[in-house]
């Protein structure tokens, strides 16, 4: 085969990795989905019901993704790849074809985080951190995801680095959801605002306050600029990417 042929050949086989657009997560570089459409969580405010949704479904050819190295990459971001509905052997093929790329930071982000227990002995090996979404402390906000006693259950696993997302932020009994978030021992929480006018129960500046105090005690903070709109942003922290999380994969 000529060396222009071999060329040809892989642009076709090689799916380019997408760089990270938006506002989700500043310290993420790029942003891997092979679980694409309709996600099964169906939350209200989910950004991605802003675009036309396919059913769910896996997409193979995303599995010849160059996934690259030194790269900090959100796998799933647009649907969550740990949902009952997506089998353990198709998230088991992502993990593996995340293995073949060693020096990258991986993001897994669910909200149903008990499946972390069961694919332990598949994590554990790599470079990643695990998360999950915390909206709040109180029941009635969880729509087809596992209840929020039941994500901080499973973001109690021990042996991993993790982080909260506290995004949109709702209304929340300040002792109990701290309590909650200090269990999981973060590495560092994100904290957003609702950005889309969906109508959702917000707390007050004091409580938000309140909340950034306690956690600045056992963990680090990046506060999302979209969260300015209910609490006015007094510092925001030091990037994950550039301080723990970097420090953190070097250590390992």
């Amino acid at each position: 085969m000529s060396m222009v042929g071999y060329i040809k050949l892989r642009k076709r086989r090689i799916v380019m990795l997408n760089k990270q657009k938006g506002n989700m997560y500043g310290w993420v570089t790029h942003t891997w989905n092979v679980v694409k459409g309709k996600c099964p969580h169906d939350c209200k405010y989910c950004y991605m019901k802003m675009f036309p949704q396919k059913e769910l479904h896996f997409d193979e050819k995303e599995l010849k993704t160059d996934l690259g190295k030194n790269n900090f990459i959100f796998v799933g971001s647009s649907c969550d790849m740990f949902a009952e509905a997506v089998s353990e052997e198709q998230i088991i093929k992502v993990l593996n074809h995340c293995k073949k790329y060693p020096y990258n930071t991986y993001l897994f982000q669910t909200k149903n985080p008990l499946r972390f227990m069961e694919l332990r002995n598949e994590l554990i090996t790599m470079n990643c951190i695990l998360g999950t979404t915390l909206e709040t402390n109180r029941s009635g906000y969880s729509y087809n995801a596992l209840p929020i006693t039941e994500r901080v259950r499973g973001m109690q696993i021990k042996g991993f680095r993790k982080m909260i997302t506290i995004e949109p932020i709702l209304d929340f009994d300040v002792t109990p959801f701290i309590e909650y978030i200090k269990s999981i021992e973060p590495l560092f929480v994100n904290i957003g605002a609702d950005s889309k006018n969906h109508n959702l129960p917000e707390p007050s500046e004091f409580k938000i306050e309140t909340l950034i105090k306690e956690l600045n005690k056992f963990t680090k903070i990046n506060n999302k600029e979209n969260l300015s709109r209910i609490y006015k942003i007094k510092e925001v922290r030091l990037r994950p990417d550039k301080t723990t999380a970097d420090k953190s994969a070097k250590e390992k």
